[in-house]
C-alpha cells in the first residue's frame, strides 16, 4: 500500500482511477470541483479521457454514451448539477449503463451555501428520477472510505449494470487525512453477450444481462423507451413494461446482500438506547457512543440503498429511543420510524447551514434527554 495525505474528493479520484476509471465528463461546481481538476490532470496519464462538458446535462449524456463505448466511466457534481444530472441518470438506469456519479453534498436548496455541507440531497439521490427505479446510493465516513467505496461503487456498477451514486458531504470531501492507497485492487468487469444472448433480458433478476460494445460488431438497439429484452421497443403493452421495470428493481433490491452494508457497535437486543447514522455525522455519533456505550448501540448506515429494513427492525427490537443525527431537516430519520413500534421514541438531531457539525456532546445530550 501507499500511504497519501489526501482530501476526501481526491480520494475518489484516485479510487476511481485504481478502479480502472478511463472516461471522465464533468462541470465545475463547489464543492467537488476538485475532483475534476484532478481527474484533468491524472486522467491523460493512465490513458484516460476527460472532457469538461458545457454543463451537467452533457456530462452525463457523455458518460453514458462512453459507456457503452466500453469504458468506465464517472462523473461527480453537486447541489443543482446533481439536479440537473437526474434525466440522465434516469436514461442510465432505464437502458442499464453502468456508471459512477459522485454527488459532493452542500447546503441547499437551491444555490444555498455552496461552500458549506449538508446531508439534504439522500431522497433525491433515491428517488430524484421519474418512474420507478432503484440504484445503489453509498455513503462513506473520510477520506479513506472515498477511497474505497469509490473502487467498490465502479465494480457495482460492472457487475449490475447500473448507475452507483456515491454521496459525501463537504466535510469529507476537503477534510484531508492519511489515505492507504491500494495496489492491484480487485476490477470486476461486465459480462458481454455470446451469440443471441438478451442484452436486456435474464433469467435470474439478481443477474445482469451481457452488455455489448458498440464498435464490436453486436447488433444492439439501445433506448430509454419501454423495451423488450432484445432492445425492441414496446410502448403500449402492459406486459412488457411490467416485465422490464420488476426485473430492475429486482436486480437492485434482490441483490440486498450484497448491496446493504452497515457497521454494529455495541450489543443489538440488549441496549434501550441507539443512535442511528451515515456520512460525516457519524465521527461525532461514534465519539459519543464511545461514552456512553454500556446500554447503547450504534448502528451506522453505510448504504443508503437499497436498505435492508428487515435487518434494521431486528437491531433496533429492544430500544426505547432512537437518535438520528443528519445535516438536514430530517430523512433517513423516516427509515429508522418504520422500522420500530410506534412506542420507541425516535429523534431528530439536525443541522443545516453555516458549515457547523453535529457535535459529540450534542449526540450525547439528544440521548440523555
Amino acid at each position: 500500500m501507499e500511504r497519501i495525505l489526501v482530501s476526501g474528493n481526491e480520494a475518489i479520484v484516485y479510487g476511481a482511477i485504481d478502479a480502472g476509471c478511463n472516461f471522465y465528463a464533468g462541470y465545475p461546481i463547489t464543492p467537488s470541483s476538485e475532483i475534476m481538476h484532478l481527474m484533468a490532470s491524472l486522467l491523460p496519464r493512465h490513458n484516460g479521457v476527460f472532457i469538461q462538458a458545457e454543463d451537467e446535462l452533457a456530462a452525463i449524456n457523455m458518460v453514458v454514451g462512453a459507456s457503452w463505448a466500453g469504458a468506465r466511466a464517472m462523473t461527480a457534481t453537486s447541489g443543482p448539477g446533481f439536479s440537473l444530472m437526474q434525466e440522465g441518470l434516469g436514461y442510465a438506469v432505464m437502458t442499464e449503463t453502468p456508471l459512477v456519479l459522485v454527488n459532493v453534498m452542500r447546503a441547499g436548496p437551491a444555490t444555498g451555501q455552496a461552500t458549506k455541507p449538508g446531508q439534504g440531497d439522500v431522497m433525491q439521490a433515491r428517488w430524484g428520477r421519474h418512474g420507478d427505479q432503484y440504484i445503489p446510493v453509498i455513503a462513506p465516513l473520510n477520506p479513506q472510505e472515498a477511497y474505497d467505496y469509490t473502487v467498490w461503487g465502479f465494480n457495482v456498477a460492472e457487475e449490475l449494470r447500473t448507475p452507483v451514486v456515491v454521496a459525501i458531504d463537504e466535510f469529507i470531501g476537503h477534510g484531508r487525512e492519511v489515505v492507504f492507497r491500494k495496489r492491484g485492487v480487485e476490477r470486476v468487469y461486465r459480462r458481454k453477450p455470446s451469440g443471441r444472448e438478451p442484452s436486456f433480458g435474464s433469467d435470474d433478476p439478481r443477474i445482469a444481462p451481457p452488455m455489448p460494445i458498440l464498435g464490436e460488431g453486436y447488433y444492439v438497439l439501445v433506448t430509454g423507451s419501454t423495451h423488450n429484452e432484445y432492445g425492441y421497443r414496446d410502448v403500449h403493452s402492459f406486459e412488457t413494461h411490467y416485465k422490464l421495470v420488476t426485473r430492475l428493481k429486482e436486480k437492485i433490491w434482490g441483490n440486498m446482500d450484497k448491496l446493504f452494508k452497515y457497521r454494529v457497535y455495541g450489543e443489538p437486543g440488549s441496549a434501550s438506547k441507539a443512535i442511528v447514522c451515515y456520512g460525516s455525522t457519524c465521527r461525532s455519533a461514534l465519539e459519543a457512543w464511545s461514552k456512553v456505550k454500556e446500554d447503547t448501540l450504534l448502528v451506522r448506515l453505510v448504504t443508503l440503498w437499497p436498505i435492508d429494513y428487515v435487518l434494521l427492525r431486528k437491531l433496533l427490537a429492544s430500544v426505547e429511543k432512537v437518535v438520528v443525527p443528519e445535516l438536514n431537516l430530517g430523512q433517513v430519520i423516516y427509515d429508522v420510524m418504520a422500522c420500530v413500534d410506534t412506542s420507541v421514541e425516535v429523534v431528530g438531531l439536525n443541522k443545516i447551514g453555516g458549515g457547523i457539525p453535529i457535535y459529540p456532546s450534542e449526540v450525547i445530550k439528544a440521548l440523555k434527554g
